[in-house]
């Protein structure tokens, strides 16, 4: 009887750990973004557009938006060719040209795009 017991308890707590477990996970999943990212992204569309409560909410939306629909390597390989094309001369010229660049770039402007619609 005490075995019974005590395994119907085992299986019921093992069923709500992963009832409540498949929650977190999905979230995980879709919460990739470091939050420094998140808070780097907030800060610098703040100061494009004012500084204000209105456009913490904006920005904050927007990088949630883009955080759906961009893998996060994805978004740092695209912020990272942005960056790199900003340098002059020859070495900053190999970031400006190449496709696989144009193509991870093009992926963030597509979700920028839609963050904007969604948020702005």
């Amino acid at each position: 009887m005490k075995i019974l017991a005590w395994t119907a308890a085992a299986t019921a707590a093992a069923v709500i750990t992963a009832a409540s477990a498949a929650p977190f996970a999905t979230l995980s999943k879709l919460n990739d973004y470091p939050t420094e990212a998140r808070a780097d992204y907030v800060f610098a569309c703040m100061k494009t557009n004012g500084d204000t409560q209105v456009a913490l909410r904006q920005c904050s939306c927007s990088i949630d938006v883009i955080a759906t629909l961009l893998p996060y390597d994805r978004y740092v390989a695209a912020q990272t060719v942005l960056s790199l094309a900003q340098v002059p001369g020859r070495f900053g010229a190999m970031f400006r040209s190449p496709e696989p660049a144009k193509e991870a770039v093009k992926h963030l402007r597509q979700a920028q795009a839609e963050a904007e619609v969604r948020c702005f």
